[in-house]
């Protein structure tokens, strides 16, 4: 009988997360044991084209796509999305929490994540016709919104600090923001802004709305290059004293000779650190 092949480079020992987002498609593929060989493509998407046809081209034309892997997740890039407490969350009532706090929006299906670390449920909407085809071209994929990883992996980083920090993701069109007291998650929202004054503007006054302390708390930034994110802290820094970078979630991690980590969208990375 022929030996069983144990190469841990091959689909089925590997793990498959597509991030879908507005500005474009993406996917890494990932093995933990074997962390210095990540694969990362990202592609284009034609703004004439809605979601769902995006999505059947991207499944269609992209090989990597067509294997089966050990583990397949999505996520899906949205502004649309809310949080509830885990106790207060009831799966009977998903659609009823997610629209009193979202407008309500036609040929969509509500999804939820909970946070078991973060004592938190994440409900977010796909296009219904973008989530069949998913759904019928991955049968076991498990699909996340893109903040929910972040939430986990800043939850576990806060653990047992004791001053305030805000977190934020920043993208060419909208910024992720997360606020965190005492190792407990304040705030999650995303705000549709592209502009350094505006993310200022934004930051700022949240800051001065949680009534953050400007010398001892804390605010972190990724997303952008590190020079575009220094152009940033010089403006913020006349205000808030501890301003840093965010280093790589995956730091720990050797770096494949083909790809870098920092081409890696954040949420992606904190999804392969909080599996």
């Amino acid at each position: 009988m022929p030996e069983k092949d144990t190469n841990q480079t091959q689909p089925e020992f590997q793990t498959l997360s597509i991030r879908l987002s507005p500005e474009g498609f993406s996917f890494a593929t990932y093995h933990p044991a074997d962390a210095s060989r990540i694969y990362f493509q990202h592609t284009a998407v034609n703004v004439q084209r809605s979601m769902a046809a995006n999505v059947k081209g991207f499944l269609s034309q992209t090989p990597e796509l067509n294997v089966i892997y050990h583990q397949t997740n999505i996520l899906i890039h949205t502004l649309r999305y809310t949080t509830v407490p885990l106790e207060l969350f009831e799966d009977e009532q998903m659609e009823m929490l997610f629209y009193q706090n979202v407008p309500k929006q036609n040929n969509e299906i509500v999804l939820c994540n909970i946070l078991g670390n973060s004592n938190v449920v994440v409900l977010f909407s796909i296009d219904k016709l973008t989530h069949v085809f998913l759904s019928e071209h991955f049968p076991r994929a498990r699909f996340f919104a893109t903040v929910s990883p972040q939430i986990e992996y800043f939850t576990k980083e806060n653990r047992q600090r004791q001053t305030q920090q805000i977190y934020a993701n920043i993208h060419a069109d909208n910024m992720e923001v997360f606020c965190f007291s005492n190792g407990r998650l304040q705030l999650a929202n995303t705000y549709p802004i592209s502009t350094n004054e505006d993310r200022s503007y934004y930051l700022l006054n949240i800051w001065k709305q949680l009534d953050y302390d400007t010398e001892k708390d804390e605010l972190h930034l990724t997303g952008l290059t590190k020079e575009e994110l220094h152009g940033q802290i010089s403006f913020l820094r006349q205000f808030i004293r501890k301003i840093f970078i965010i280093n790589n979630p995956q730091a720990e991690l050797q770096q494949s000779s083909d790809t870098s980590l920092e081409t890696i969208p954040f949420d992606i990375q904190s999804l392969f650190i909080c599996e």
